[in-house]
């Protein structure tokens, strides 16, 4: 099995603590979109309470430095996430193509916010500027409110069904010929782009839901999974290697985790504790509650692993399989958990880990990963 690892851009903020709130959940401070400034008047998260207090604004200076960083490691790629709470992925990654020279951008964007003709001139026009080194993250959208907010009002199925056709006339542009399509949501003649982009983009996509299976199956390379047990990382995975099968295709699998690495484990979980006591109990019912309306069914998947826990308990009641903690999940809109491990176990067993779950012998898997 061939490992890539991926790292992550923080685009809505850094911090020593827990910082951003994933694609939907506001910024605390932020009350119907609205906020004076993106800390308070001491330049601190007003969530966080003790030393870790102070946030870092997602400038491009400090993420440049990132990047760069991230390229002289080895990483293949960094992710980038994309909703009202961070800065716009297509926007930052372009500048950051002139920072970095090997370094991929796995750009997330939304499905039926923007033409798909426009969606393939922008990726194909990128990867001549960048030198082919875009990679695009499909994000149906799991929040409604946040849909709308955008002037999205599809259900949660209609969504994926649209994202399908999206990604048919995507990658029909690509083929540098006039692409006609007649679907429910879109119709389009003769759509095509100036040049067909070289190297074609992969494409990652995540979905647990029933509707998200055959879009994967039919129109995606790179299927995302959270981090989950391992046993239900199997059971998906299995799910769309059939549907793939069935459709003739082959994908490659990638799992999304954060890592909290320390010279023993001991001090990992001491970390890990950190990072709960300075969250605020009434942040996380905030956020749960926030989250619970979520129509995501990965989501739900993520809630129900850390439903029991309660303020005040440690982070080990947090541990859902053996070094894997749902810890963020608890304010924090998640796609992914968190490998807890001392540096040793970190190279050992979290590379194990997927391979365990996503192998079916030479498959590739890419691990995207955040500090």
């Amino acid at each position: 099995m061939t490992l890539k690892f991926h790292w992550f851009l923080p685009t809505s903020g850094d911090g020593r603590a827990i910082m951003g709130r994933g694609h939907s959940i506001p910024l605390v401070g932020h009350v119907n979109g609205k906020s004076s400034s993106y800390e308070n008047r001491n330049g601190a998260a007003p969530h966080i309470r003790g030393a870790a207090v102070t946030g870092r604004p997602p400038d491009i200076e400090y993420l440049a430095q990132i990047a760069r960083s991230a390229e002289q490691l080895g990483f293949e790629a960094v992710l980038t996430p994309t909703g009202t709470w961070c800065e716009d992925a297509w926007l930052v990654t372009a500048a950051l193509t002139r920072d970095t020279t090997r370094l991929k951008f796995l750009v997330a964007f939304r499905p039926g916010l923007l033409s798909p003709t426009l969606a393939a001139q922008m990726a194909a026009t990128y990867q001549r500027l960048s030198g082919g080194r875009l990679l695009l993250n499909v994000v149906t959208g799991g929040q409604a409110d946040e849909q709308r907010r955008f002037g999205d009002h599809l259900s949660h199925d209609e969504r994926y069904a649209r994202t399908g056709e999206f990604l048919a006339i995507v990658r029909g542009a690509w083929r540098g010929q006039p692409f006609d399509f007649a679907g429910e949501y879109y119709q389009v003649s003769g759509a095509t782009v100036l040049r067909p982009p070289d190297p074609v983009p992969g494409v990652y996509f995540g979905g647990s839901s029933p509707a998200a299976g055959p879009v994967a199956a039919r129109h995606v390379d790179t299927y995302l999974t959270w981090g989950e047990p391992p046993a239900q990382v199997a059971e998906k995975i299995a799910w769309i290697r059939g549907l793939a099968e069935a459709e003739g295709r082959t994908l490659t699998f990638g799992i999304r985790l954060h890592v909290i690495t320390r010279d023993s484990e001991a001090n990992a979980w001491v970390e890990a504790s950190r990072l709960l006591d300075y969250l605020d109990p009434a942040e996380i019912t905030k956020a749960q509650q926030i989250l619970g309306k979520s129509e995501s069914v990965g989501q739900d998947r993520m809630r129900a692993l850390h439903a029991t826990y309660r303020s005040g308990g440690s982070a080990q009641d947090l541990e859902i399989y053996p070094n894997l903690w749902a810890g963020v999940g608890l304010v924090r809109e998640r796609k992914y958990d968190d490998a807890i491990a001392e540096l040793d176990q970190a190279l050992r067993a979290k590379p194990g880990f997927a391979v365990a779950s996503m192998s079916s012998g030479s498959t590739p898997a890419t691990i995207s990963s955040a500090p």
